[in-house]
């Protein structure tokens, strides 16, 4: 999967969304003027079939319902994927569970998440739902999360679950999480006119709404009636075809995720396992809250049950999803177990590397900084191997510290923390002014075991600990990052290390609070060329090879600007300044996105090797232009 071809289909996926909802809106609008006709007819209005002013009236009326309650849906889940999964009411896993079977499920999410190169998702369990379903949400990487239903955590084995959860980061990595967010918010805008019909001839028959006395009253409730029954027509009209729409949309793009999945994780058993499974199961996928219909899309099966013929399915059947990746299924179904033994299943750790298909024992090795690049967006055999690699080798203090949301911060500022005596006094004096002497305290502790990290595993680290430092509040959050800023300034020069880690930190904790951010501004390279050639310059001057040579390695990357992009001195560009030039960068478009990382990663390995430090920076990049990368380097 091409992760910036994927970014530019979503868009255009979003824009032909946008077409189909204008023509549904269109036949609401029609709808709609039919039966104003028809109501004028009755009360001894204008005849006619064409009265330019009502259809003006019936128009803006339904423009403006539609967007209004688009708006105020869109308004809700724009605070990011937590919305979504409480909406239907979902319970965030604190990241610290020992409950074996939680704790077999979030081991699974860090491993896709350190695979490919995001941040730990929030993962909440729909505790209520004993079917078989789960589903990702998010407009950003970093808001996103995965929610699963009580009977996935309960009846899926381990390759099974991690098939699931594969899916859902393909969703996550191809754009897909938004363009489901702007379908619900459209979906809500037709159906509302439904809604408020069904309101009025709810509220008549329980005798709620007064028209008057005399003899006008019969007429008066039958005009109501009448507006009423109209409404609910033409709303229904539109979420008719609203609903079709949904459907055609989702169902291709499960065909995709599927193979995604498996491509992911070369483990085509663990998925159509699971889908066997929701097959042969009494409960099946389906979700008994009704709230759960309306991001029926979301969802890893169908969540609810299709009516006409399934025209409104939003997924495609079983049978023909598993026959996509096993050609030979024969048809049959398997009933889940009651309750999957959980304790003959490694939950407290993740699976061995040589555990995954297509991945050879000894294979973990050193990867191009381009290379990285141009897996953007895919979890490769190497990757997937690499993360359980990983957190199989970290410090069991550390792994409790990063997953318990009072002790992350901790973690985080021992990173930091130098191990030369008279830095570590100087940033131990800024942790106890700044955070306190409860942190420095817990920061002391863990020093010892940071120390003894291995220097590739520092940032999959901190990635982990992402999901707790969300959980960091008002106060707490503008703290944690004035202490950070202090470590990360303390000796009055920044290392690569410190960019990339305060970097990584800040841009997602900024994502989480607010996903708008991600919106692309900047369309032409020209734009942004100053920005480029900051970033560009700054990573030569850090580079192993000479300055001169990795800038020229880099700007050959960029054709457009290659002549006019010149080496900027250390004191024009820098850490300091590289910040604001990330910034502007993440809301360029995708393309411009993708060239200035493939120059950064010339620049970076034009040695033709990638330090552990060079590999940090080109991470930091990234993950300030919310590209995911994988792990490029084999931790030393």
């Amino acid at each position: 999967m091409d992760f910036f071809e994927a970014q530019a289909r979503a868009r255009r996926r979003t824009g032909r969304l946008v077409f189909l909802f204008c023509l549904a809106v269109l036949g609401t609008v029609v709808a709609g003027y039919a039966f104003a006709l028809v109501i004028l007819s009755q009360v001894g209005g204008p005849g006619g079939f064409w009265l330019p002013q009502v259809f003006i009236a019936v128009a803006a009326g339904s423009a403006i319902v539609i967007g209004l309650a688009s708006a105020a849906k869109w308004a809700r889940f724009r605070a990011g994927g937590s919305a979504v999964a409480e909406s239907v009411g979902g319970r965030l896993i604190q990241p610290g569970s020992a409950d074996p079977a939680e704790r077999r499920l979030l081991n699974v999410v860090e491993e896709m998440a350190i695979a490919s190169g995001v941040p730990v998702p929030g993962v909440y369990l729909l505790s209520d739902e004993p079917s078989i379903n789960a589903f990702a949400a998010g407009l950003t990487t970093g808001d996103a999360v995965v929610a699963v239903t009580r009977g996935t955590l309960e009846k899926l084995s381990r390759d099974e679950l991690q098939g699931v959860v594969a899916h859902e980061f393909s969703h996550i990595l191809n754009g897909d999480m938004r363009l489901n967010v702007h379908l619900t918010a459209i979906l809500f805008g037709i159906l509302v006119i439904g809604l408020a019909g069904r309101g009025i001839l709810r509220s008549m028959g329980r005798g709620r709404v007064r028209v008057g006395g005399g003899r006008n009253k019969g007429g008066g409730i039958a005009l109501v009636l009448a507006v009423g029954f109209a409404l609910l027509v033409v709303g229904y009209v539109g979420y008719f075809f609203g609903r079709l729409i949904q459907a055609a949309v989702s169902r291709q793009r499960e065909f995709l995720a599927d193979a995604s999945g498996v491509q992911f994780t070369r483990n085509p058993d663990g998925l159509t396992g699971a889908l066997k499974k929701i097959g042969g199961y009494a409960l099946g996928s389906r979700l008994q809250t009704g709230r759960a219909t309306a991001i029926g899309h979301f969802f890893f099966a169908q969540a609810f049950r299709s009516h006409l013929g399934g025209f409104w399915a939003t997924h495609p059947p079983l049978p023909e999803r598993i026959r996509a990746i096993d050609p030979s299924f024969d048809g049959r179904f398997h009933e889940p177990p009651e309750v999957v033994d959980v304790a003959s299943e490694p939950w407290g750790r993740p699976g061995r590397p040589e555990d995954i298909a297509g991945f050879a024992p000894g294979a973990l090795a050193r990867a191009s900084p381009v290379a990285a690049i141009a897996s953007a967006g895919n979890i490769t055999p190497n990757s997937l191997a690499m993360a359980r690699s990983t957190l199989a080798g970290l410090d069991a203090t550390l792994l409790a510290a990063a997953r318990d949301p009072e002790r992350a911060t901790a973690l985080v500022y021992a990173i930091l923390v130098e191990s030369e005596p008279a830095g570590r006094s100087r940033q131990q004096q800024v942790l106890r002014s700044s955070a306190g002497s409860e942190d420095a305290n817990a920061a002391g502790e863990l020093c010892a075991q940071v120390e003894a990290l291995k220097p590739g595993d520092r940032l999959p680290l901190v990635q982990i600990a992402l999901q707790s430092l969300r959980e960091l509040r008002g106060g707490k959050r503008e703290t944690f990052l004035h202490t950070l800023d202090e470590l990360v300034h303390a000796d009055q020069r920044v290392s690569p290390l410190e960019f990339a880690l305060q970097r990584l930190v800040i841009r997602h904790l900024d994502l989480a609070s607010e996903p708008t951010r991600s919106i692309s501004r900047y369309h032409s390279f020209h734009a942004v060329a100053h920005d480029i050639a900051i970033v560009l310059s700054t990573i030569a001057h850090a580079a192993s090879a000479t300055t001169q040579r990795a800038f020229e390695c880099g700007r050959v990357q960029l054709p457009v600007l290659a002549k006019n992009l010149p080496l900027l001195p250390p004191e024009q560009c820098g850490f300091g300044k590289l910040d604001a030039a990330l910034d502007r960068l993440a809301l360029a478009t995708p393309p411009i996105k993708q060239r200035v990382l493939v120059a950064v990663a010339h620049a970076a390995g034009a040695d033709g090797d990638i330090s552990v430090e060079e590999e940090e920076l080109l991470r930091a990049v990234s993950a300030a232009l919310d590209v995911p990368v994988p792990p490029s380097a084999r931790p030393a």
